[in-house]
């Protein structure tokens, strides 16, 4: 397990290089000039040529990405072009917000997937069924911007159940920053009120990013349980007389989670770097809002720096569900 372990993290240092290497070359292929991008329209051409030899853009391609290899050695992703501040830093500020939210979208789809799934299957081809993959088709069909705008009106502005976007309400004090996490620095802080508040202006976004992974989620946790109860061994603890529970928890979903945890390995890394849209419409400061702004201004290093901390996150996530394997099914061994 120590020397399959060593070799997977071998492949993600290997995946970190070429993750760096293609987003380097696609933006040494986009046609516009960054110095003039991010100096403007009214820059000078002596402003230009300062601003490409602060930066080393006027190097050869190779030299740039050899010296860029060579900082990020040294942990060094760079210095935004827009923001001015080293990437890390700006990685640092940014990435918490959007974990936070991604782990409360993962929690939903779980939450509403999971047992939506194994209740479907149970009741194969009976209402129950009926009802969980009209919803998943609803959810997983509907766009992210049309839920997320439709509920922000009906839950915010008409009802007045859930706060607007933000993650907390600008009259209160935050909590002091621990994890980044709101909800959790609140917590460790016991600041109850603005536990509350944070945990409030969290349900909104996380279930509009979770609800299409639910659908997904929920689907394939049906075609597996229906897969499992069909086999001879789950038909004899049904013949022995055990409960429903006994079946469902001891002998078919163990068995039918090994697909399961596969999707759920991609779904963490999809939530991760797909909050683009509802980090937008709920104005939450995090990862999604960051490279779109740095994309727009051709803020190379910021870009490259986004990518690569999800391809390593998304890696991992994989390595992590691998070995999670082992612990489900003791057939699989990794030598």
């Amino acid at each position: 397990m120590g020397a399959y372990i060593l070799r997977r993290l071998f492949m993600v240092l290997f995946v970190g290089v070429g993750i760096t290497f293609i987003t380097f070359l696609i933006a040494q292929v986009i046609p516009i000039d960054p110095a003039a991008a991010a100096l403007g329209e009214n820059a000078r051409e002596e402003q230009i040529q300062e601003f490409r030899q602060r930066y080393g853009l006027d190097k050869p391609i190779l030299v740039q990405y050899a010296l860029y290899l060579q900082r990020l050695l040294q942990l060094d992703l760079g210095r935004s072009l827009r923001t001015g501040r080293p990437v890390a830093e700006d990685l640092k500020e940014f990435f918490p917000a959007t974990l936070e939210l991604a782990l409360a979208a993962f929690l939903v789809a779980v939450l509403l997937g999971l047992p939506a799934g194994v209740w479907a299957a149970l009741r194969h081809n009976r209402p129950p069924d009926l009802l969980v993959r009209l919803m998943a088709l609803l959810l997983g069909s509907t766009p992210v911007f049309f839920l997320a705008i439709l509920l922000l009106d009906l839950l915010h502005r008409r009802l007045g159940l859930l706060p607007g976007p933000g993650r907390l309400d600008p009259f209160l004090i935050p909590p002091p920053p621990v994890t980044g996490l709101t909800t959790l620095d609140a917590l460790l802080a016991r600041d109850w009120g603005a536990f509350q508040d944070a945990l409030a202006h969290l349900l909104l976004p996380a279930f509009v990013l979770g609800s299409a992974s639910a659908a997904l989620l929920a689907r394939m946790t049906r075609a597996a349980m229906l897969e499992v109860l069909s086999q001879d061994y789950v038909r004899t603890a049904w013949a022995k007389g055990l409960s429903e529970r006994q079946v469902v928890l001891r002998h078919a979903l163990k068995n039918a989670a090994l697909p399961v945890l596969t999707l759920l390995g991609s779904l963490m890394g999809g939530l991760l770097s797909g909050a683009v849209l509802t980090e937008t419409i709920f104005s939450w400061p995090g990862l999604g809002r960051y490279v779109t702004q740095s994309a727009t201004s051709l803020d190379f290093p910021a870009v490259m720096g986004v990518t690569l901390l999800v391809g390593l996150v998304y890696s991992l996530l994989n390595l992590l569900v691998d070995l999670l394997y082992a612990l489900l099914d003791p057939r699989i061994r990794y030598a």
